[in-house]
């Protein structure tokens, strides 16, 4: 049984920092690409950014210069280092993983940007 499960939100001032992790679990499960999600309140999910399994790095304009995702392979997880946080960044964050006719989604973590 495949399990992603992410951590690391919280609230933060704007202007702040967190590093969302997503872990994956399961025997044999490597995790190679990779993509964030984020819904906020009554709007769609959307695609925040990605990382293929060739390492090639992808950002949706709204957090390009301000997110970073990155893998670290001993540990089967995938990071989304985010900076100068805004409020509109106010989302539940998911990360999910495809594998063929599989599609893994972890159960999301709540970032809130407020003063």
């Amino acid at each position: 049984q495949v399990q992603l499960v992410e951590s690391g939100g919280g609230l933060v001032q704007p202007g702040g920092s967190l590093r969302l992790s997503c872990a994956a679990s399961g025997s044999g499960f490597s995790i190679n690409g990779l993509n964030w999600y984020r819904q906020a309140p009554g709007k769609q999910r959307e695609w925040v950014a990605g990382i293929t399994s060739g390492g090639n790095l992808n950002y949706a304009d709204s957090v390009k210069g301000r997110f970073t995702i990155s893998r670290d392979n001993a540990k089967n997880t995938v990071y989304l280092q985010m900076n100068s946080l805004k409020p509109e960044d106010t989302a539940v964050y998911y990360c999910r993983v495809v594998r063929g006719f599989l599609d893994y989604w972890g159960q999301g973590t709540q970032v809130t940007v407020s003063s």
